[in-house]
């Protein structure tokens, strides 16, 4: 599809980018209303947005398939290689073009880093499926900071790590702070929910136990043991369970879990940033088998 400049914003197909929330991204009923207003297919799932031209060139590389995107003029010189590549493998996306201005009244946005590009949600698969092949995990729980999971995410796909698990109080990884900070990686590292309540662990850890998976929840404990441990060092298979910033794990996780492990610090530190921490951790447990 040729780009089309627009002159106003009437077009309801730029509803994603402007008048619908995140949460309304994913709303059944806002969809129905969506795909009455524009008479485009939408994924039951719904919608995210993917902010730059490095994003959403990862997320078409992971298959996921593109339902509009939207650029200031100034970046669309440097794009024309992703419109070439939207129009060969996805030809009915519009690619519209507007001023500076015009991506301010829409988004709200003073800045944006590239294009702007909403994308259907794959479906999760579940946590055995996603399992089956994975010796090394990160769980997040609670962790409620887009920048921090966009971090993780980055840190666990450059030290190998081979799944995330993100609770149901942690906050969405497609995001589009989430997936910017990532560079795109949330659409590398494969993720998925664990668990159906907010104590997650009761369940979750024993389901992670019959997969064949070590537990160990990173926690300032005094039986806490190090990285280094054998029995984490060691483990065949290992998930490592990273808190929400502030409070950290539930005590009710930490007991669930096989082990507790830290971090030695020195100077008095008690503790790290959850995305500094889980670099630390994904390179103790990882390393070594890069």
């Amino acid at each position: 599809m040729p780009l089309i400049e627009l002159t106003t914003l009437d077009d309801a197909r730029l509803r994603v980018f402007s008048s619908m929330t995140d949460s309304e991204l994913r709303d059944p009923k806002q969809l129905v209303g969506l795909r009455l207003a524009t008479g485009s297919e939408v994924s039951d799932e719904g919608l995210f947005i993917a902010e730059s031209r490095n994003v959403i060139d990862r997320a078409m590389d992971a298959g996921l398939a593109p339902f509009a995107l939207l650029t200031d003029k100034r970046w669309a010189p440097a794009c024309e290689e992703l419109f070439a590549r939207i129009d060969a493998t996805a030809p009915a996306t519009p690619l519209f073009v507007v001023t500076h201005q015009q991506v301010f009244e829409l988004t709200g946005y003073e800045r944006t880093r590239g294009p702007l590009a909403a994308f259907h949600r794959p479906t999760l698969p579940d946590v055995a499926t996603l399992l089956k092949d994975a010796t090394r995990v990160a769980i997040l729980e609670d962790v409620t900071n887009f920048t921090n999971i966009g971090a993780i995410f980055r840190s666990a796909a450059a030290l190998g790590m081979d799944a995330v698990l993100v609770t149901p109080g942690c906050h969405d990884p497609f995001y589009r702070r989430a997936n910017r900070v990532s560079m795109g990686t949330v659409f590398q590292v494969p993720w998925t929910r664990i668990g159906t309540e907010r104590n997650w662990a009761e369940e979750g850890v024993p389901l992670l136990n019959q997969l064949g998976f070590t537990v160990a929840a990173l926690a300032l404990e005094d039986d806490s043991v190090t990285l280094q441990n054998e029995h984490i060092a060691d483990a065949e298979k290992l998930a490592l369970v990273l808190g929400t910033e502030g409070d950290g794990l539930a005590p009710s996780t930490i007991a669930n879990c096989n082990y507790t492990v830290k971090i030695p610090m020195a100077h008095q530190v008690d503790s790290l940033n959850v995305a500094a921490a889980s670099a630390v951790a994904f390179w103790e447990v990882r390393g070594q088998y890069l």
